[in-house]
């Protein structure tokens, strides 16, 4: 039975072009892709591959569940 899990992902600009993403409740998962696209692919690939280590290594397998995502400004002088 296949379950579907979510998971919150941060896309960083590089600046040689492409996007650096980091999957926040997953430590250590980061990939690359050349465009948003291609990122948020490599991404779920990242997650999928992270996801069946845990289960490997009967880990538990932690989700976004319940993350508020937001964002501030702050000004500084």
């Amino acid at each position: 039975m296949r379950k579907t899990l979510h998971y919150n992902i941060i896309l960083s600009p590089e600046p040689g072009g492409g996007f650096t993403v980091i999957v926040p409740a997953l430590p250590g998962c980061v990939s690359f892709g050349k465009n948003l696209e291609e990122a948020k692919k490599m991404a779920k690939d990242a997650i999928e591959a992270y996801i069946a280590s845990l289960k490997k290594h009967n880990e538990p397998i932690p989700t976004s569940d319940g993350e508020l995502v937001s964002s501030l400004d702050v000004a500084y002088a």
